[in-house]
C-alpha cells in the first residue's frame, strides 16, 4: 500500500512505520491520522509482521503535535468532539493490537504526539526527545486520550501538574517518571528499536497477545476480576501449539520456534 504521509517497511518479522511531514514537524493532521489507521490495520491482518515500530522522520521530531493549521479551522464544538473520537479511536487501535508496538521517540513527542507514543507498549527514546501535553497553553485541553492514558502511567497528581502548566520535560526526566523504558543515544534509537524488535518477534505471539490484553484490561478493574482474566487467559495458552513447543523446547535444551498457533 502507499501512503502520502507515511512509510511502511518490513524487516525480519517486524515492520517499522514513519510518520512522514518532517516541513511540520510531523504534526498530525486528518489525512495522517486516516493513513496511519490504514497501516495498523494491515499491520494486524499480516501474520508475517509479529511487532511494530513507530517513529518519525528526522532528527527533531516524533510527532510535534497535531496540526494547528487544520485545528484553527475547526468551527463548533460537534466537528471538535468528532475529530477526538477519531483520534482517540486510533490510538485505542494502536493500544489493542495483539502485537507489540515499540514507540521509537526522536525529538519533539508533543500534545498529539505524546498521546500517539502513550499508545505504544515500549517507549524507547532518544536523550534528545522532549514530552509534553502543551495544548492548555492553545486554549484547549489534550484530546487524543492525554488527560487519561498519562494519569493511568505516571499518577493524576503528575498528570495534573503536567497538563496544567504545559511543561515539556526531557526524556530523562520521562524515563524517571516511567513513561519511557529506555533511553539511547539519537543515532542508536533505530538500531536499539530493532533490535528489541527481532527479540519480540522470537517470542510466542499468542501469548504475547493475552500479556497484552491481561495488563491492559486488568488495569482498568478491580484485583480480583484481573485476576480472574489472568487465570482465563493463561488457560487459553495451554490449548495452543506454541504452548507444546516452548515447553519442550524448554525440556530439549533448545531455542523455541513458534509459528502463532
Amino acid at each position: 500500500m502507499e501512503w502520502n504521509n507515511i512509510v511502511l517497511e518490513q524487516g525480519n518479522g517486524w515492520a517499522l512505520l514513519t510518520i512522514q511531514r518532517p516541513q511540520v514537524l510531523n504534526a498530525l493532521n486528518r489525512k495522517t491520522l486516516e493513513e496511519l489507521s490504514e497501516a495498523v490495520d494491515w499491520v494486524e491482518q499480516n501474520e508475517d509482521v509479529r511487532c511494530l515500530i513507530i517513529t518519525g522522520a528526522g532528527e527533531k521530531a516524533f510527532v510535534a503535535g497535531a496540526d494547528i493549521n487544520e485545528l484553527r479551522q475547526i468551527e463548533s464544538a460537534a466537528e471538535a468532539q468528532r475529530l477526538a473520537a477519531k483520534g482517540q479511536a486510533l490510538f485505542s487501535k494502536i493500544e489493542e493490537l495483539d502485537k507489540p508496538v515499540i514507540m521509537a521517540v526522536n525529538g519533539f513527542a508533543l500534545g498529539g504526539g505524546c498521546e500517539l507514543a502513550m499508545s505504544g507498549d515500549i517507549l524507547i527514546a532518544s536523550e534528545n526527545a522532549k514530552f509534553g501535553q502543551p495544548e492548555v497553553n492553545l486554549g484547549v485541553i489534550p484530546g487524543y486520550g492525554g488527560t487519561q492514558r498519562l494519569a493511568r502511567l505516571v499518577g493524576k497528581a503528575t498528570a495534573k501538574y503536567w497538563c496544567l502548566t504545559g511543561e515539556i520535560i526531557s526524556a530523562a526526566e520521562a524515563y524517571r517518571l516511567g513513561l519511557v523504558q529506555k533511553v539511547t543515544p539519537p543515532d542508536m534509537l533505530l538500531d536499539e528499536s530493532k533490535r528489541l524488535a527481532e527479540v519480540l518477534v522470537k517470542k510466542a505471539p499468542i501469548a504475547m497477545k493475552y500479556i497484552k490484553r491481561t495488563i491492559n484490561q486488568g488495569a482498568e478493574t478491580d484485583l480480583q476480576s484481573g485476576l480472574q482474566l489472568e487465570a482465563a487467559c493463561f488457560g487459553l495458552t495451554f490449548d495452543t501449539r506454541d504452548r507444546i513447543e516452548g515447553m519442550d523446547a524448554f525440556l530439549q535444551k533448545r531455542k523455541p520456534e513458534f509459528q502463532g498457533k
